[in-house]
C-alpha cells in the first residue's frame, strides 16, 4: 500500500471574504458622523444662530430698533460721531457701522476711560443716540462661539475649522452610501417605526443640503489654513506715525467724510473708522466687486488736510486676496441682505439636524439589531453611548466655550 506523503503543507486556509465597498463607505459615514455628533451639532448650531445674531440683539436691545419712515437720506455720520464723543462716560469714539437694515439704528464702537468697550446705537438720519448696548452681545457671543469657543483665535480656529475635514468625508461618502440619490429629492418620510422615519428624513434633508454641506466644508477649509499661516497678504493701507494736530472737531471730519466721498463716487458706506492721533479718518463700504467684504473697498483721508491719501477697490484683488474676502459672505450668507440670509438660517438648521440624525440612526440601528423595541428617545441615548470616549472631548470643548463667556462679558481677553 502507498504510503501518503506528508510535505508539511497544509491546504490553504479560505480566504475570508473583502467587505464590499459599500459596506467601508457606511463605516466611515458613520464614524465621522457619529463620533464627535455633540461637538459637531454644537458649532453647526450656534453657527445657524450667528447668522442672524444681529437681528437676535436687534430683539434683546430695544435702543438699537428705529422706525424706517423716520429716516430719509444718507447716514449723518459726523453728527453720530459728535454726539457719540460728548456721551457721558464715553472717552473715545473708534467705529461706526451703518444700520444693518432699515429698522436698524446705527452702532457706534466707542471705549470709557478704563479702556472698556460698549456700543451706542445712533438714530441714522438725525444722529441722536438713543441707547447703549453691551460689547458682549448676542453677536459677538454667538460669533466668538462658532468661530473658536472663546479661547484665543490661535487655538480655538484650528480646533472648530478641523470639522470641516469631518463634514467634507460625510458629504463625499454620502455619494457612495445613498445609492442613486438624485431620486431622493421628493421622496416622502415614511411613518413605519423611528428608525425608517429618522433615515428618511436624514436622506431627504441630505439631497436638499448636499450644495451647502460642501460650501460650509470648502470656506471651513479655508479658515483652517488661514489659522495656520495661508491667510491672502492685506491690502494696502495708510498707516503713519501720530501726528501733532487738534483734536478733529465734526466740522472738520464732516468735511473729510465729504471728501473722501467725492474721491470714491458711488461707494455705499458701511463702516467709519474715525480719526485717532494719526488724523486718518477710513471709510469702507460696497462698490462693484461682488462677494467681497467691505474692507476690501476703502478710502484714507488726512483729516487735518481733508487730502485723499488712498483708495482700494475690491476689483484690484489678486486671487488669494478674492478668496480671502468671500469666505465670510458666502460662510454666513451676508452677500444679499435678508434673502440670503434666511436661506442661510434654514440650511444651517437642516445641517444640524442632519447632525443629530445621523447619530439617531446609528442608534436606532443598533437597537433594531439588538431586538430591542426601536423608539426616537432610544435614538438620542444610544447616540451618547456611540459617541464613546469622543464624549468626554465633546463635553469639555462645549463646555470650555460657556466658560469663557464669562471672560468675554467682563473683558477679559
Amino acid at each position: 500500500m502507498a504510503r501518503t506523503l506528508d510535505s508539511g503543507v497544509r491546504p490553504l486556509d479560505k480566504a475570508k471574504p473583502r467587505p464590499k465597498a459599500a459596506r467601508i463607505w457606511w463605516v466611515v459615514h458613520q464614524w465621522t458622523g457619529l463620533k464627535l455628533s455633540l461637538f459637531m451639532t454644537f458649532i453647526l448650531f450656534t453657527g445657524t444662530l450667528a447668522v442672524l445674531s444681529a437681528e437676535i440683539d436687534w430683539v434683546l436691545q430695544p435702543s438699537l430698533r428705529v422706525a424706517p419712515s423716520t429716516v430719509e437720506g444718507p447716514v449723518a455720520w459726523a453728527d453720530i460721531a459728535e454726539n457719540a464723543s460728548e456721551y457721558p462716560g464715553v472717552s473715545k469714539v473708534t467705529y461706526i457701522n451703518a444700520p444693518t437694515a432699515s429698522a436698524f439704528a446705527a452702532k457706534v464702537t466707542v471705549e470709557n476711560k478704563n479702556g472698556e468697550l460698549f456700543f451706542l446705537h445712533a438714530h441714522p438720519t438725525t444722529g441722536e443716540i438713543q441707547g447703549t448696548g453691551p460689547w458682549a452681545g448676542a453677536q459677538r457671543v454667538l460669533r466668538n462661539m462658532h468661530r473658536h469657543l472663546n479661547l484665543p483665535t490661535w487655538l480655538g480656529v484650528p480646533i472648530v475649522t478641523s470639522l470641516a475635514f469631518l463634514l467634507l468625508i460625510t458629504l463625499v461618502t454620502s455619494f457612495f452610501v445613498y445609492k442613486k440619490w438624485w431620486r431622493g429629492f421628493a421622496k416622502p418620510l415614511r411613518k413605519r417605526d423611528a428608525r425608517t422615519w429618522w433615515g428618511d428624513f436624514h436622506r431627504l434633508a441630505g439631497v436638499w443640503s448636499l450644495w451647502f454641506v460642501a460650501l460650509i466644508s470648502l470656506t471651513g477649509v479655508w479658515y483652517f489654513i488661514e489659522s495656520l499661516g495661508g491667510q491672502a497678504p492685506p491690502q494696502p493701507k495708510v498707516e503713519r506715525e501720530a501726528v501733532a494736530s487738534e483734536r478733529t472737531g465734526s466740522g472738520n471730519l464732516r468735511a473729510s467724510i465729504d471728501a473722501a466721498l467725492a474721491a470714491y463716487p458711488g461707494l455705499r458706506v458701511e463702516a467709519v473708522a474715525l480719526p485717532t492721533d494719526d488724523a486718518v479718518l477710513q471709510i469702507n463700504g460696497d462698490f462693484e466687486a461682488v462677494l467681497v467684504r467691505p474692507r476690501s473697498n476703502a478710502v484714507y483721508v488726512d483729516t487735518s488736510t481733508n487730502e485723499v491719501l488712498l483708495t482700494t477697490d475690491g476689483r484690484d484683488l489678486s486671487l488669494h486676496q478674492r478668496i480671502g474676502e468671500m469666505a465670510d459672505p458666502l460662510h454666513f450668507g451676508s452677500f444679499g441682505g435678508y434673502w440670503t440670509k434666511l436661506v442661510w438660517f434654514l440650511f444651517g438648521l437642516a445641517m444640524t439636524a442632519l447632525s443629530v440624525s445621523g447619530a439617531a440612526i446609528y442608534s436606532l440601528r443598533i437597537a433594531r439589531e439588538r431586538g430591542d423595541r426601536v423608539a426616537i428617545r432610544r435614538g438620542f441615548t444610544g447616540m451618547w453611548q456611540g459617541m464613546g470616549r469622543w464624549r468626554a472631548l465633546s463635553v469639555a470643548l462645549i463646555g470650555i466655550g460657556f466658560i469663557l463667556i464669562a471672560f468675554l462679558i467682563l473683558g477679559i481677553q
